[in-house]
């Protein structure tokens, strides 16, 4: 198939397109390099069935004429902005980066008559619960800009679904880890510990709990959905069933970089930041009906994570 992947330079895209290529698919890559990096895709270009385009989704024109040249089956839309803590100070960061990239991209798409969008959302849509997050639960309160643009970029998906006759695949992501990451807990423990291995500073108290996946098992979980589920709207919960807290993730990245004494200083609280949801577990009910399952436990990915981002052999 011919498959647009937006986002493609960045951490989860450039997974996938590793994995879509294997599969033999001809794949075309459009970043605009803000959060994603050419190095990530550095070992497709050249190929004759990989394209790199440099581009911003908010330019609508440009992305046209891309469509316009190239006759894509479908489209895996996974650019957004990434880090969720901005969303709180510059406001229009994931109004702009998060839902209207998903707009244009879904216009162009029907302008063009793309049928079928794959979508990266997040468990951010569900806001801040106590109970298992189900597919099908509800209202859904979102307590992060993110969290909203990703829940409002959905809700259009759906729309442009019934209106014009296209296909969606909603894949709500976990916390992921893995090589490439260029922010998170462990690229951020793991950059503090190199600058100074005595002293971690650890957002919140430490006891902040989540579902950790690892970013292949990632990828493998949504090229399996897409596959096997073949509704109008297939949304799915992708994770594990386990979780690890903050706390235990410092314990694994320590003994993995061979440190000792090392001081964990916490600055307080229930949670890392305004908007943080402090934890959250997954029902997996419905992707395990589907029929797939992790490699890993959560713990398991963080610590396979640290290795492969210290360029540790693997055991």
């Amino acid at each position: 198939m011919d498959i647009l992947v937006t986002g493609g330079a960045g951490f989860i895209g450039s997974h996938l397109i590793d994995a879509l290529r294997a599969e033999g698919h001809r794949v075309v890559c459009v970043d605009d390099l803000s959060l994603g990096r050419r190095e990530h895709i550095a070992h497709h270009i050249g190929s004759s069935d990989f394209e790199f385009v440099k581009l911003n989704l908010l330019d609508e024109p440009a992305l046209d004429a891309l469509c316009a040249t190239r006759h894509f089956d479908c489209v895996f839309h996974l650019a957004a902005n990434s880090d969720i803590q901005e969303g709180a100070t510059h406001l229009r960061v994931d109004l702009e980066k998060t839902f209207l990239t998903t707009f244009v991209t879904l216009s162009c798409m029907q302008r063009h008559g793309i049928r079928q969008v794959l979508f990266a959302s997040s468990s951010a849509v569900y806001g801040e619960r106590t109970t298992a997050l189900r597919e099908d639960s509800g209202p859904l309160l979102p307590i992060s800009f993110y969290g909203a643009a990703k829940l409002a970029a959905e809700a259009y998906l759906s729309a442009f679904c019934e209106n014009f006759d296209m296909q969606a695949w909603i894949f709500r992501f976990p916390n992921v880890v893995g090589e490439r990451a260029t922010h998170g807990v462990l690229f951020d423990f793991i950059t503090r510990l190199y600058e100074n291995p005595r002293e971690l500073r650890i957002l919140g108290d430490g006891t902040q709990e989540k579902p950790y996946l690892y970013v292949k098992d990632l990828v493998a979980a949504m090229l399996f959905i897409w596959k096997h589920a073949h509704g109008k709207i297939n949304c799915f919960n992708i994770g594990v069933e386990s979780t690890t807290t903050v706390s235990r993730i410092a314990d694994i990245v320590v003994e993995e970089m061979g440190l000792r004494g090392v001081r964990y200083v916490y600055t307080g609280g229930d949670r890392g930041w305004t908007g943080d949801v402090p934890r959250f577990f997954y029902d997996l009910e419905k992707i395990k009906r589907l029929g797939w399952k992790p490699s890993k436990t959560s713990d398991e990915a963080i610590r396979h994570a640290v290795r492969a981002m210290l360029g540790k052999k693997r055991e």
